[in-house]
């Protein structure tokens, strides 16, 4: 039996954080939070900082929005409610024509863009140590993904708003490490499904059931 210890969000099944209608479980780090720290939260969510004004921006969104508008919209409306003129696009190689279309959005909504794709800079994997055999196509120059390079190439631009449109698992992580503005992400790259990564979650009990085997998991 697993001990309370070692349960968090996801073992929870009332959510009374949310509501306040039912009750938090024995585990619950909301019942646990220190006062003081909660206080501490509320004074600075409720502040002048940058934070404090995404958080209250993403919150009206979500007020105003919720289920009436795409991500697409809800990004246009964070951008303009956080005062971002310059918006800054990491983009994947594959989704190059899809952020082009992004890119008229933005501009139609009188946004500045500027965009900076993962390839730039054509270092070859090899450059980085990654053997021939691991490359897609071996035998060839094949660039590696520069998620370091796409954010100093917006941090340049002095963009207020980054958009992360597909970079690679990892390399997003990378470019979010390196960026000197907000990232927030509207495509999350999943060849297989289409960039709908969610679907695996959903169809576990259905085809996407390897998803489930545990060997398999530990193999990858």
């Amino acid at each position: 039996m697993t001990e309370n210890a070692d349960l968090t969000c996801s073992d929870c099944r009332q959510k009374h954080c949310y509501r306040q209608d039912k009750h938090y479980p024995e585990f619950c780090a909301t019942e646990a939070l220190d006062p003081q720290e909660r206080e501490e939260l509320v004074a600075f969510y409720s502040g002048d900082s940058q934070d404090a004004a995404i958080a209250r921006a993403a919150a009206e969104i979500e007020g105003l929005y919720y289920c009436k508008i795409n991500r697409v919209e809800e990004t246009v409306a964070f951008a303009r409610r956080i005062g971002a003129r310059r918006i800054g696009i990491a983009t994947c190689l594959g989704l190059l024509e899809e952020t082009r279309t992004l890119v008229k959005i933005l501009r139609l909504a009188g946004f500045e863009t500027h965009t900076a794709m993962c390839k730039v800079g054509s270092v070859d994997k090899a450059e980085i140590g990654l053997p021939e055999n691991l490359k897609i196509q071996c035998d060839s120059h094949e660039a590696c993904c520069n998620p370091v390079l796409q954010a100093r190439l917006l941090n340049r631009e002095k963009t207020d708003l980054n958009i992360i449109m597909g970079l690679c698992v990892g390399h997003d992580s990378l470019f979010s490490r390196h960026s000197k503005a907000p990232a927030t992400t509207l495509v999350v790259k999943d060849r297989v499904l289409a960039h709908n990564s969610v679907a695996a979650l959903y169809t576990t009990h259905s085809y996407g059931g390897r998803v489930l085997d545990e060997k398999r998991l530990r193999e990858l």
